[in-house]
């Protein structure tokens, strides 16, 4: 078994002026965790994951959309997608946001 620690996500990675950034926090058998930086306006266009992912709001304050619902996402806040569903992020100002993507099937 190995342990792999992270002491703080919100230092992984900085948010860039007019832009998104993300940076892998950790990788594992069960789980890859990434932190995504969005200034103001950035986006993540619409895009499917292959597996479930969890999504976590850590700062600021963004929009998370599907064809079906869309929710603001702000630190606190989670959620969980299915496989394969099309969703998009828009940051409503400058925030940081916990992905975990988990295994197929």
């Amino acid at each position: 078994m190995t342990l792999t620690f992270v002491e703080n996500l919100l230092d992984v990675v900085e948010i860039e002026a007019g832009t998104r950034t993300s940076k892998l926090a950790l990788s594992g058998d069960a789980a890859r965790v990434l932190v995504f930086a969005f200034d103001a306006g950035a986006e993540l266009t619409e895009h499917s994951a292959p597996g479930p992912i969890l999504v976590q709001g850590l700062t600021g304050h963004l929009e998370f959309s599907t064809d079906e619902d869309t929710v603001e996402l702000r630190p606190g806040g989670m959620l969980h997608l299915d496989a394969r569903v099309p969703h998009a992020v828009r940051a409503l100002e400058p925030s940081k946001m916990l992905l975990t993507m988990l295994p197929k099937g």
